[in-house]
């Protein structure tokens, strides 16, 4: 199988490139070898490289940022899919494609499925939502796959600057009124690579996200729990749980983001195992 693979030095995308069969062929594109926003050059490399399946992980993901950065957000979660599905649909190829629980409002207290209505309460869901519903009806053979608060031992995420910040300050400040699922990057790459290998396509929308829910506080809690057992400078960390209002942030975000991972859970072949977050702290701190 051919892949081409966008956002490829993010979390995700370096997950994927350590999970992919060695067997499949691979062209990696990060930001610089491929801007999914310049459609002209994404046509052209897709149809020299002539992918099977194309892996869109390439994503405008500064939340806060995007309330000012309107055109910017929009131009690469929006527009570069849709140059993508495009791309994808000229020469015949698959689409999976990655976004967020952000496109919800959290309002409804039960865990979201793929036929809930979205209603995104910031400017970055509103465009992930947009690339979703450009790319669907843009390509039959797209796959959007949803998730939530990705972490890894790459780039930046939660656990990595809870894990910074314990060594700078005993006492952390941390939401504990948005509830969601923390997914580890590894994990949810070996979900896309058993969507790969389906014989049988899947279009539209699923859901994947890990198997714990909790609260930013409880989940920073977990981290410096975990962390102390290995490095006694984390004993003396306490997380102080604040409310969304006393907690300063430009874009609004849904207090209720728990996604319903069945549908992908029993459609896949192999039974996910989730990764415990005590063994990805564990390499962050060897």
């Amino acid at each position: 199988m051919r892949i081409l693979l966008t956002g490829s030095e993010g979390q995700l995308g370096t997950c994927l490139k350590e999970r992919l069969p060695v067997e499949w062929e691979l062209l990696a594109c990060d930001s610089q070898t491929l801007n999914i926003i310049e459609a002209q050059n994404v046509l052209k490399i897709v149809k020299i490289f002539a992918p099977d399946l194309v892996i869109n992980t390439a994503a405008y993901t500064r939340v806060d940022a995007a309330e000012t950065e309107i055109k910017q957000a929009f131009a690469v979660n929006a527009t570069g899919t849709l140059n993508l599905a495009i791309a994808a649909r000229t020469i015949g190829a698959r689409l999976i494609h990655i976004s967020t629980e952000q496109v919800f409002d959290g309002r409804q207290r039960v865990p979201l499925n793929e036929n809930m209505a979205p209603n995104p309460l910031n400017v970055y869901g509103q465009s992930k939502l947009a690339g979703e519903l450009l790319a669907l009806n843009a390509h039959t053979y797209t796959t959007i796959v949803r998730t939530s608060w990705v972490y890894s031992e790459h780039r930046h995420n939660f656990v990595k600057i809870m894990l910074k910040k314990g060594l700078e300050t005993q006492n952390i400040r941390v939401v504990d009124d948005q509830i969601g699922c923390p997914t580890y990057a590894g994990d949810l790459a070996q979900i896309i690579i058993q969507l790969a290998k389906m014989k049988q396509y899947q279009r539209g929308l699923l859901h994947f996200a890990g198997n714990q829910q909790m609260s930013w506080a409880m989940f920073a809690q977990q981290i410096f729990a975990l962390a102390a057992q290995q490095d006694k400078r984390y004993r003396k960390v306490k997380v102080e749980p604040i409310c969304s209002a006393d907690y300063q942030s430009a874009a609004k975000r849904p207090e209720y983001g728990v996604l319903d991972s069945s549908t992908i859970n029993k459609l896949v072949e192999e039974r996910v195992v989730y990764t415990p977050l005590a063994e990805v702290i564990s390499r962050l701190l060897a």
